[in-house]
């Protein structure tokens, strides 16, 4: 294991950090992010990432925590400064680690679906990184098969997903594609369509989630598109009681898969 000492914030590999932080263009050219704080990228390597470099300030970090994240001897382990660190850093909180990390294949090819009858969450074109993150983390406590996301707008590893997701990213399987893509992987995979919609639904408690199921939802702004309504198996709502028509899309998407979670004796 290669270890080395980095006290100015103009070293290469402190700019590369940097890059790799702000610019998606960097982590889509390169192949690579960063992680922060020990508990996201234990549960990176527990979901299968490697770590090519781990960054650390030992005036936080202690030496069981570098010994326990670092075990591969392909990992370089780099101590630096606390003025570095501040400087790469997000948060105080971390624990004085962070980690490049190289990525992982989303395509829908790269799904393993191990369960029979698997429940899967479909989003269509979310944007904003917390409720991508909030998304995850709550796939993540139901144990879903799969997540999947529809027309992307946002770089899966921008770092405020994975600090919002709090390291869900890593724990969850997550595929991409279009919306196109995702209804013909379902179809092939006999996984029944559940949109949540408005129209000609059903009241989400009534609903069969037995079967192989994917619970669909769209952004608040605009729902689902035409495409999903179209090849849909049953439309599901939520009962809305006060002014407005729809919550925010994490909570509804909380709310039915834990039902469908109810029904399966979880």
């Amino acid at each position: 294991m290669e270890t080395k000492l980095i006290s100015s914030v103009q070293n290469p590999l402190v700019k590369q950090v940097l890059l790799l932080k702000e610019k998606s263009r960097e982590r889509k050219k390169t192949g690579r992010f960063v992680v922060e704080g020990k508990r996201e990228i234990m549960l990176a390597l527990k979901g299968g990432y490697h770590m090519e470099t781990l960054l650390y300030n030992p005036t936080i970090a202690s030496n069981r925590d570098i010994d326990t994240l670092v075990q591969d001897k392909r990992v370089n382990s780099v101590e630096v400064t606390s003025q570095v660190y501040e400087k790469i850093a997000h948060r105080e909180t971390t624990e004085g680690i962070l980690a490049i990390a190289r990525h992982k294949p989303h395509s829908l090819e790269s799904l393993a679906l191990k369960k029979e009858k698997p429940l899967i969450l479909v989003a269509e074109a979310p944007e904003k990184p917390g409720n991508i993150g909030a998304l995850l983390r709550t796939a993540d406590a139901a144990a879903l098969d799969a997540v999947l996301i529809a027309n992307p707008r946002t770089d899966l590893y921008n770092p405020n997903i994975i600090r919002s997701s709090v390291g869900c990213l890593f724990t969850n399987q997550v595929g991409m594609g279009s919306t196109e893509e995702i209804i013909a992987y379902l179809k092939l995979n006999n996984i029944k369509i559940l949109c949540a919609a408005l129209s000609a639904s059903k009241h989400y408690t009534d609903c069969d989630y037995g079967e192989a199921s994917a619970i669909v939802v769209g952004t608040e702004s605009t729902g689902l598109s035409t495409e999903w309504l179209e090849n849909s198996d049953q439309n599901i709502k939520i009962p809305m009681k006060g002014e407005i028509d729809s919550m925010n899309v994490s909570v509804s998407a909380a709310i039915l898969i834990f039902e469908a979670m109810r029904q399966r004796g979880f």
